[in-house]
């Protein structure tokens, strides 16, 4: 996957700037072509000559470079290669991206390129929480940049939590989901996936058993095919796969904001269990158990998301891909929900507690199309995804 691949390497200024030099030796063993850019702060870690001894290139470090600024080095720089990609990425780095900020050779190259960029962040636990970071971190995944990390674990400032620096191999498996190229490239393709929580009070809410194995599956699977993936996922228990525009939700509505606000979209597969009610009298405070006898709760419907996108009459994707999880009578439910809804296909599967399906590892479905009722044999959900994907890429393209 990686070879004859053309690299951009930014290395910014975090303790974990040493592991920078084991992931630009790893991509060379797999034949990538790696030109290195060194920021102020990442020489306080690594040094120039270690990253041009492993790359076997120059290491590019002042934008004022008169040499290289005769040719237009740093637009050059930008676009030249295949991907750019930010490892550690810290805070500032990434704010300064955000923003739009250029006044370094880094930053003006993040801000002159028109090709993908992936980031791996790496920074103290406190300030990958902080509201700033978060508020970046969304401004970027909106742009389209690609984030893979960071991890979980003992940091060297003796803190524990989310902001270590992802794995080399992690990192290296996000750089092969953005640099593959397959019937979907160019084509973007939008999936839901997971549960959504409706609130009874701040405390409680109303949920289905959907582990968003599926649709995480399935993103993988396009994004494997060379697909944009926007993956709209409720708080699901499988984490959202490398490689795609994450949109985290909790209710339903915000699950159609969100969806109305990916347009458009060559493509949408509506994996999500959506909850088809909410609480309307939903409680600001929790509900006490009191001798007032039980809560009355009143429930509204939840607006259709597969309907509305299936009826749009602008700007509805070429196809659109539904699921319906039923426990009896599934072709037959189905088959009316497709006709229903207005979508092109549907996936439909017996989710009976019986078939161990929902939260399991494996699907047992059927593609229901205009041209009829097809059943695939049981497999595993990652299997279901790459059929799932091919049939979708051969639709489209």
């Amino acid at each position: 996957m990686l070879a004859d691949k053309h690299i951009l390497l930014i290395v910014g200024g975090g303790v974990a700037a040493f592991k920078a030099l084991d992931l630009l030796r790893r991509l060379r063993e797999q034949g990538a072509k790696v030109t290195p850019v060194l920021t102020k702060a990442g020489a306080e870690f690594v040094t120039p000559l270690s990253l041009s001894a492993l790359s076997v290139s120059k290491v590019y470090q002042d934008l004022f470079d008169l040499t290289d600024e005769a040719e237009m080095g740093h637009i050059e720089l930008s676009r030249a290669a295949d991907l750019i990609v930010v490892a550690p990425a810290t805070a500032d780095l990434m704010a300064k991206m955000a923003h739009g900020l250029a006044n370094d050779l880094a930053s003006t190259l993040l801000l002159a390129t028109d090709k993908r960029v992936l980031i791996a962040p790496s920074m103290n636990v406190r300030m990958w929480e902080h509201p700033a970071t978060q508020r970046n971190l969304a401004t970027l995944k909106g742009d389209g940049v690609l984030v893979v990390g960071p991890d979980e674990g003992a940091m060297a400032c003796g803190e524990f939590g989310p902001g270590r620096l992802a794995e080399t191999p992690d990192i290296i498996a996000a750089i092969d989901v953005a640099l593959s190229d397959g019937p979907l490239k160019g084509k973007h393709v939008l999936v839901t996936s997971g549960p959504t929580h409706e609130p009874i009070d701040p405390v409680r809410y109303i949920a289905n058993r959907s582990s968003g194995a599926q649709g995480t599956a399935i993103a993988k699977a396009l994004v494997a095919l060379g697909a944009q993936v926007t993956f709209v996922t409720g708080p699901a228990d499988v984490p959202p796969p490398a490689g795609v525009r994450v949109v985290a939700v909790k209710t339903a509505k915000e699950m159609l904001d969100a969806v109305t606000d990916s347009a458009p979209a060559d493509a949408a597969v509506f994996a999500a269990a959506v909850a088809d009610w909410h609480v309307a009298n939903a409680g600001d405070s929790k509900i006490k158990k009191d001798k007032s006898g039980l809560p009355k709760l009143e429930f509204a419907e939840n607006s259709d998301i597969l309907a509305t996108v299936s009826q749009m009459k602008t700007g509805r994707p070429a196809l659109v891909v539904g699921f319906a999880a039923e426990t009896d009578d599934v072709i037959a439910y189905a088959t009316a929900k497709r006709l229903r809804k207005g979508c092109d296909w549907i996936v439909a599967n017996d989710v009976s507690p019986s078939t161990g399906i929902m939260g399991g590892s494996e699907n047992d479905v059927t593609l229901i199309t205009a041209d009829g009722a097809e059943d695939w044999p049981r497999m595993s959900k990652d299997a279901t995804a790459a059929e799932l994907a091919t049939r979708i890429a051969k639709a489209i393209t």
